[in-house]
């Protein structure tokens, strides 16, 4: 069948850009040619049927509902022309339809595969993107709200003695300044690192990466922490038990931060001039605990500090307690899993 196999080339040829004019181009050639023969053996038959039906699961598959229905309709109406006389259709009609209905529905079911996909893609991606910025958000409260803590009571306690003891001024802003730089440094890293998704800076703008940054805060600067809260008044006791080996960036970072926020919360709102720290790791656990004797006070409030502790340990897979303690102060007790390899 020369005549078909060239209304089919023709068909194929259309069928990506433009299915509903490549599959009327199919039926119509057909019934040029099934009006032309006087017989139609039985082979032909199933070339125009298979043919149709394959053209129709493509459309349904790859184009919206309402065309695939068109072109299913189009693929009907063809099928309700007369044929020429003595020439026997209905066998012909009867397999025709069979085939088109059955190719639409695996058509329409493997479109529908896909949109499902395409949605779980979708909501995945939405699902990190919500992450990546809870996770920001957190970053950011930690790195600000613990200098910009130490920056106020250092300014408030400068101003107060600037006039009867400059060396205690000069003492409270070289602290700020230290604190500043220090900020200044991380958020500069946290910067960089958001930037660094995008492979051109644009014009005028320097290539991203090149700036020399210091590595992100672990356990190991829990000493210059307490350092640093020392010049704000108000002493760290740290006491470490069991082992210090080596943990992942992850869980070294978060355990910083949960400390970091803890003692700032100590600086901001205990009223006191101490506390105690307690991290040990052992049984592939690291645990922190922070305490103080201050006024204590309850959970709730308008803040984030204690909600971003808690993230941060269940994003890890550990969890963290934070209330009141019986007889006086807060307690912040966080347990972290330490997976078995990083020990």
């Amino acid at each position: 069948m020369v005549e078909f196999a060239c209304v089919l080339l023709v068909s194929a040829l259309l069928l990506r850009r433009w299915p509903l004019p490549a599959l009327a181009a199919l039926l119509g050639g057909s019934v040029a040619i099934i009006a032309v023969e006087l017989s139609l053996p039985r082979s032909p038959q199933i070339m125009i049927a298979g043919a149709a039906g394959i053209e129709i699961c493509y459309i349904a598959a790859t184009h919206r509902r309402i065309v695939s229905v068109v072109g299913l309709a189009m693929v009907g109406a063809c099928l309700l022309i007369p044929g020429p006389v003595g020439v026997d259709l209905a066998q012909f009609r009867g397999s025709t339809a069979a085939i088109t209905i059955i190719a639409w529905l695996i058509g329409n079911s493997i479109r529908q595969a896909q949109a499902q996909a395409q949605l779980r893609r979708t909501q995945a991606a939405a699902q990190t993107v919500m992450a990546e910025r809870l996770r920001i958000a957190r970053e950011l409260h930690d790195i600000v709200a613990h200098s910009v803590g130490i920056i106020a009571i250092q300014a408030g306690a400068g101003r107060r003695v600037f006039d009867a003891q400059p060396a205690q001024a000069r003492d409270a802003l070289a602290a700020i300044e230290a604190t500043s730089r220090e900020t200044l440094s991380g958020l500069r890293r946290m910067v960089t690192g958001l930037r660094l998704a995008d492979p051109d800076p644009g014009p005028g703008q320097a290539p991203l990466g090149t700036a020399p940054l210091g590595p992100a805060p672990g356990l190991a600067d829990i000493e210059r922490l307490a350092a640093t809260t020392l010049d704000a008044g108000v002493r760290v006791d740290v006491d470490w038990h069991g082992s210090r080996e080596p943990v992942p960036a992850d869980i070294d970072l978060s355990a910083f931060r949960i400390v970091q926020e803890a003692v700032t919360n100590v600086v901001r709102h205990a009223g006191t001039d101490r506390c105690q720290v307690r991290i040990g790791q052992q049984d592939g656990q690291l645990s922190i605990e922070v305490t103080d004797g201050g006024r204590g006070g309850g959970t709730a409030g308008t803040g984030y500090g204690i909600t971003g502790m808690r993230e941060r340990a269940a994003l890890l897979g550990g969890d963290l307690q934070a209330g009141p303690r019986p007889g006086g102060g807060f307690r912040v007790a966080a347990r972290l899993p330490v997976p078995v390899l990083a020990r």
